[in-house]
C-alpha cells in the first residue's frame, strides 16, 4: 500500500484500506486458543480474546451467530473458532469476526458424546429395557481379564450366589481395538444357540478412568450392537459418575461392576436366613393347626355314638309313629262317616224342586234390576261425555282457527309467536281451520 506524498490519507481512509486488505488477503480461517476477557453487553453480541502462550487476538461474535453456540463461553475454555480476519476501523484494532465456535480437547469429546447421544436416542437405540433373568443360568462377562472389574464381579458372585455359571470373554476395554473386540464378542455370544434370552445374561464391564479411557464404550457401532443383541445386556462401566453410550443402549445399567453383580444374583446368606425363618413359621403354624384339629377331633369323638344304638332308637320312634298313624286314620274315617250320614239326612229333608223354583224367580228379579241399573248408568255417562265434549271444543285451538285465525310454524314445527323470530325468505306453514298453507316471509313488521 502506498500514498501520494502530496495527498495524504486520513486515518479513516487508512483503516478502511487496511481492513479491506486483511479481509481479502487472509479471509476465513480456523484458530484454536484459550478464551479470556469474555464480555456480553446488552446488545447480545459476545466479545472475547483468544490467546496462547505468546500472543492474543481480539474476537467479536455477533448476536446472530452467538445463538447457535451450544456451550457457554467462559474464561479458560479451550475452543476452536471459524472466523474472518478484519479490523475495527474506529480504533484501528485488528480482530476476528467469529462465525462458529467448537470445544477443543476434552470439550470436543464431550460435544461429540452429546451429538452421538442425541442421534442414537432419536433412532430408538436407547429403547431397550428387557427383563433380565434373576438369577441367570449363565452370566457372560465381556471385560478385560487383567482389570479390577472382573475380580470384583467374581468375588461378589462367589459370596452371594456361587451357583451361577460364569464365562469371561476377554477383550481390551481401552484403545482403538476395544470397541471392535467387544462388538465381535457380542456377535459370538448371540450366535450361540445354547444360550437363551430368558435364562442367560451378558455383562459388559470395566473399572473407572478418564473420559478418554472410557471412550471405547461411546462407540456408536457398539451401542447399535448392544441394541440388536438377542441376549439381554447389562452395562457397568466405571464409577457412579461415569456415563457412556453403552449404559444407555443396555437393557439395564449398574453404577459399578460390584453393583452389577449384586443386582444380577440374590444374596445366598440372606436367602438362607429367610428360608430358615419361613421354616420356623411353617413349623409353628403346623403345630398350631394340629393342636386345633386334635381338640376338634376329641369333641367329635365325644358326640359320636355306636350305629346300633342310633338304629334301635330310630326303630322305637318308628313304632310309636306307626301306632299314632293307625289311631289317627281310624278316628278320621269315623268322623267322615258321621259327617256323611248327617249330610244325607239334610239332603233328604230339602225339597229340591221347590228350591229350584225359588232360586229361578230370584235370578229373574236380579237380572231385571241389573239391566235397569246398567241402562240408567249408561245414560248418565253419555250425558257427562256430551257436556265434556262441548267444554273441550270451546277451548280447542281448532275452534279458534275456525273463526279465521291461523297458527304459523317454522320448518322444525316450532310455533312462531313474534315477527322478530322470522327472517325474510324463510318458509313457514300456516294451519287454518281447515287445511294448511305454505308461505314465504317477504317482509316483517315489528
Amino acid at each position: 500500500m502506498s500514498a501520494n506524498r502530496e495527498t495524504p490519507l486520513s486515518v479513516s481512509q487508512l483503516n478502511q484500506q487496511a481492513r479491506r486488505s486483511l479481509e481479502r488477503g487472509v479471509g476465513e480461517v480456523w484458530v484454536e486458543g484459550e478464551l479470556s476477557n469474555v464480555a456480553r453487553p446488552a446488545s447480545g453480541h459476545v466479545y472475547f480474546s483468544l490467546k496462547d502462550d505468546s500472543a492474543q487476538v481480539r474476537c467479536a461474535l455477533f448476536r446472530t451467530q452467538a445463538r447457535f453456540v451450544a456451550a457457554p463461553l467462559q474464561d479458560g475454555n479451550q475452543v476452536r473458532v471459524r472466523a474472518r480476519v478484519s479490523l475495527f476501523e474506529p480504533r484501528g484494532d485488528y480482530q476476528l469476526i467469529v462465525e462458529a465456535v467448537q470445544a477443543a480437547g476434552l470439550g470436543e469429546l464431550l460435544a461429540t458424546f452429546e451429538r452421538l447421544k442425541k442421534r442414537l436416542d432419536a433412532e430408538g437405540i436407547f429403547a431397550n429395557a428387557r427383563p433380565l433373568a434373576y438369577p441367570p443360568r449363565r452370566l457372560l462377562v465381556i471385560t478385560s481379564t487383567s482389570g479390577a472389574a472382573v475380580r470384583d464381579v467374581l468375588a461378589v458372585l462367589e459370596k452371594r450366589w456361587p451357583l451361577v455359571e460364569v464365562t469371561v470373554i476377554p477383550v481390551p476395554v481401552q484403545g482403538e481395538k476395544a470397541a471392535p473386540a467387544m462388538i465381535a464378542a457380542l456377535g459370538l455370544l448371540n450366535r450361540q444357540s445354547r444360550l437363551e434370552a430368558d435364562k442367560d445374561v451378558i455383562l459388559m464391564t470395566r473399572g473407572g478412568g478418564s473420559l478418554e479411557d472410557l471412550w471405547a464404550f461411546n462407540n456408536e457401532h457398539l451401542a447399535r450392537a448392544m441394541y440388536h443383541s438377542r441376549l439381554p445386556v447389562m452395562s457397568a462401566v466405571g464409577h457412579e459418575v461415569d456415563v457412556t453410550l453403552a449404559d444407555f443402549a443396555a437393557d439395564r445399567r449398574a453404577p459399578t461392576p460390584s453393583a452389577a453383580a449384586e443386582q444380577l444374583v440374590p444374596d445366598q446368606p440372606t436367602l438362607r436366613s429367610g428360608i430358615a425363618d419361613q421354616q420356623r413359621r411353617l413349623k409353628n403354624a403346623m403345630q398350631a393347626r394340629l393342636e386345633r384339629d386334635g381338640q376338634r377331633l376329641d369333641a367329635l369323638r365325644a358326640r359320636l355314638r355306636h350305629p346300633g344304638e342310633a338304629l334301635s332308637q330310630k326303630r322305637q320312634q318308628l313304632n310309636v309313629l306307626n301306632v299314632r298313624l293307625e289311631r289317627g286314620a281310624h278316628k278320621s274315617l269315623a268322623e267322615r262317616q258321621s259327617t256323611l250320614v248327617q249330610l244325607e239326612k239334610r239332603l233328604q229333608s230339602q225339597h229340591l224342586e221347590r228350591r229350584h223354583r225359588l232360586e229361578s224367580e230370584r235370578l229373574v228379579a236380579l237380572t231385571g234390576r241389573l239391566e235397569s241399573a246398567m241402562r240408567h248408568q249408561r245414560q248418565a255417562r253419555q250425558a257427562r261425555l256430551t257436556a265434556a265434549a262441548r267444554e273441550l271444543n270451546a277451548v280447542s285451538p281448532l275452534a279458534v282457527l275456525g273463526r279465521g285465525y291461523a297458527i304459523a310454524q317454522d320448518a322444525q314445527g316450532q310455533v312462531v309467536r313474534r315477527a322478530t323470530d322470522t327472517t325474510p325468505g324463510q318458509r313457514l306453514k300456516l294451519r287454518l281451520g281447515e287445511g294448511w298453507l305454505s308461505v314465504d316471509v317477504k317482509r316483517r313488521y315489528k
